[in-house]
């Protein structure tokens, strides 16, 4: 019996024992740490120099020096002070030498007391600041200084150790600053040694990188910037390395899950539909329908993502895709984000099937089947029906929203998923839908928000990824341009006077708003801001119930203008899009509702007011709207931003390119990553400290195929214990779960 208890790992050691309880306190209150590893985790933001030692005659202006002198003489000065309590401020003026030269430091307010007690005259020290000049004579305001002591050995070598050192800033915090947080890491420092590198030696060494340990100590102690390179090429491994991991491990679980394979017969369903097709799939369909149809053959589930340009054809992918499972005796499901998408992709696919959708039904083909539609608010009777239609296997296909995941939706051979718009779903929501198969079904999700390939490689590392980069012939380039009216009102006018000039053309147009407009005015929320460059938020965004009024009443009377959003009923809505796509109606004033999947070929005008309230790919999708056609598009960004914001700076990017994927880089380095592993714990801190995913593509390759060996080798990592310790560590519970449903 071991009568002497296990040590704590030292990195687990809560701080509030190692640092005290005040200190530890504002620590995971400010900064979310908690433990010695979270603190050696915190790395420094950058590095001060504190230049060379220099001597007093020879001091070079406006640069930070750092010299070794003798304390000459000392005075406290006091003075009237309307700032400073019982209206007197304090001054101490401390004079050094070094024998070459003479110089003053200076001291203020509350910085007087420690130095007036220490610096004395005759002491030695080290200053560091910067030399200014003030009243023709040289100085140096708030010096920072180390007092040197003892025998003369040991002072040159704090001089040696202190001089020209690089000087970490840490990301710190009102109540913490970047000096007191540099204490408490050298205090955890020693524990650095006991870190459990994980890392595999033989990667660790075949690349050439220190070791865990040595990194830390760099990060925090660097004595060159060699050393500061050298430990974030090795921490950037180690984050990427151990995320990639985590996915690579979801790739191989998933990959010994059983699935049916679903092979499309010679001359079924999807023959037929193809043989009817007015054009020709575009060689980046044909290529990304193979690998499509390569996976569904497996007897794994496909989990694929497929990215695809707003209008690049996805659908026409995707209901290939279906149409091939329903060949092989399954069924096939698409999840819509929202009903007026999941009623759009029912009417239009029913439109592209034709007969082939009216299985059961006078004049319908041989082999058709059926297509449904299942939404929260369909009557009763309708969705009797339909689910009556899913558990026979009637229908082949059905479309819906979060609705077919009800415990009530029972399928008879649910074989494929397809996901439009996989951003908008929770994530529990992947996982019912397997739950519907007798086997897990195959999975297919698709996106119109490009992402860098870096980012799909972290965010969806656990999906193959398709990308759809090509525009079917026939679409029609978009002209896109800011209209900034609060410099420039007359280009507001003109903004109106192009809407009815396309409207007088046969064509029609779109407004979006960003509210609605009937909502109650909650005092909450109209207390938060909407974004940073919004300061005082002078008014609230647009609103589509009063801009439509203020439109029919003014720039576009006479038009035929209705208004669609989300908190209409959806008869009402579905009612006003048939409108639209039927052309009786002129001008749509909307919200972000026609942003994915709305498809109107006649309107090529889209007007976004309050421009810069939008995200810079939901701009992009948005403006995938017009331009279907084979007549040119047109989308102007209404702002009131001044020239100079990044808020400006933002929608000029949309408007200079087309392209989502330079778009969605533009749109990263703005925001930055954020935590690519959803929000981690009180979203304090992120898990890419050091990594940035747009700049370190290459390190996310290398290091995912990699992690890809490691895990087909030992998928357990039984021989790893190390990089076990840290996937616990970042996978806690819940992003654990988020990695899970993806």
């Amino acid at each position: 019996m071991d009568l002497v208890p296990a040590l704590e790992e030292p990195l687990k050691q809560p701080l509030k024992s190692v640092l005290g309880p005040a200190t530890a306190k504002v620590m995971a209150e400010h900064l979310g740490l908690h433990t010695v590893g979270d603190l050696l985790h915190h790395y420094p933001r950058r590095y001060e120099e504190r230049g060379q030692l220099t001597h007093l005659a020879d001091l070079p202006m406006d640069e930070h020096v750092t010299v070794v002198a003798q304390v000459a003489d000392a005075r406290l000065h006091t003075f009237a002070s309307s700032k400073a309590p019982r209206g007197k401020g304090q001054r101490l003026e401390v004079t050094i030498t070094d024998g070459s030269g003479r110089l003053q430091l200076v001291f203020f307010g509350h910085g007087v007391h420690k130095p007036h007690k220490e610096l004395l005259p005759g002491t030695r020290a080290l200053f560091a600041g910067k030399a200014s000049v003030f009243n023709r004579r040289l100085q140096l305001a708030h010096p920072a200084y180390e007092l040197l002591r003892g025998d003369t050995d040991e002072a040159a070598e704090a001089v040696d150790s202190w001089a020209g050192a690089l000087i970490p800033i840490y990301p710190a915090t009102a109540k913490l600053e970047s000096w007191k947080i540099a204490k408490a890491v050298q205090t955890v420092l020693p524990s650095a040694q006991e870190a459990v590198d994980p890392l595999p030696d033989s990667l660790r060494e075949g690349r050439g990188m220190a070791t865990l340990p040595e990194a830390l100590l760099k990060i925090h102690r660097p004595h060159t910037k060699a050393d500061i390179e050298s430990a974030r090429d090795r921490l950037k491994w180690d984050e990427a390395f151990v995320l990639q991991v985590a996915l690579a491990r979801r790739r191989h679980a998933d990959a010994q899950l059983p699935a049916v394979p679903r092979r499309p017969s010679p001359d079924g369903l999807l023959t037929a539909f193809d043989a009817k097709l007015p054009f020709t799939l575009t060689d980046g369909q044909q290529k990304v329908s193979k690998e499509i149809f390569d996976d569904l053959a497996a007897e794994h589930p496909m989990h694929r993502l497929l990215q695809g340009e707003v209008g690049s054809g996805k659908t026409m992918v995707a209901l290939r895709a279906m149409l091939a499972v329903v060949d092989a005796g399954g069924q096939a499901a698409m999840l819509a984000p929202t009903e007026v998408l999941a009623q759009q992709h029912h009417r239009s696919i029913t439109e592209m099937m034709g007969e082939l959708a009216e299985g059961g039904m006078l004049g319908g083909a041989d082999g058709a089947t059926k297509v449904v539609l299942l939404t929260g608010s369909m009557g009763t009777a309708a969705r009797r029906q339909a689910l009556l239609d899913l558990v026979t296997g009637e229908a082949g296909l059905v479309i819906g929203t979060h609705a077919l995941i009800e415990d009530k939706v029972q399928f008879h051979d649910l074989g494929l998923v397809v996901v439009d718009e996989q951003h908008r779903f929770g994530v529990e929501q992947r996982d019912a839908l397997r739950g519907k198969g007798k086997q897990p079904p195959h999975l297919l999700v698709m996106t119109a928000t490009p992402i860098p390939r870096t980012v799909a490689m972290t965010v969806f590392g656990d999906l193959e990824t398709s990308v759809l980069d090509q525009l079917p012939a026939g679409r029609s380039p978009i002209a896109s341009h800011v209209v900034p009216a609060a410099d420039k009102p007359h280009f507001l006018a003109r903004a109106w006077e192009r809407v009815r000039e396309e409207v007088g053309n046969g064509h029609q147009a779109y407004v979006v708003c960003p509210r609605i407009g009937d909502e109650e005015d909650d005092p909450k929320k109209a207390g938060k801001k909407k974004s940073p460059e919004d300061e005082a938020e002078k008014r609230p965004p647009l609103a589509v119930v009063e801009v439509a009024e203020q439109l029919t009443r003014g720039p576009l009377q006479g038009l035929k203008v209705e208004i669609l959003h989300g908190r209409m009923h959806p008869d009402d809505k579905d009612a006003v899009m048939r409108r639209f796509t039927a052309g009786e109606t002129d001008v749509l004033v909307a919200t972000t509702v026609i942003e994915v999947g709305v498809n109107v070929p006649n309107a090529t005008a889209m007007v976004i007011m309050d421009a810069d309230r939008f995200g810079v790919s939901q701009l992009h999708q948005l403006r995938g709207r017009v331009g279907r056609g084979s007549a040119a598009g047109l989308c102007l960004l209404v702002s009131e931003m001044p020239e100079a914001s990044p808020a400006r700076q933002r929608l000029d990017a949309v408007a200079a390119t087309l392209d989502g994927f330079e778009l969605s880089r533009v749109d990263l380095e703005q925001r930055r990553e954020g935590d690519v592993l959803g929000q981690a714990q009180s979203g304090a801190r992120t898990s890419l400290r050091m990594l940035t995913v747009i700049d370190d593509e290459e390190i996310i390759a290398e290091a995912r195929e990699e992690a890809a060996a490691v895990v087909a080798a030992d998928p357990d990592l039984e021989h790893l214990p190390g990089l076990r310790t840290a996937l616990d560590a970042l996978l806690d519970e819940e992003r654990e779960q988020y990695l899970d449903k993806g």
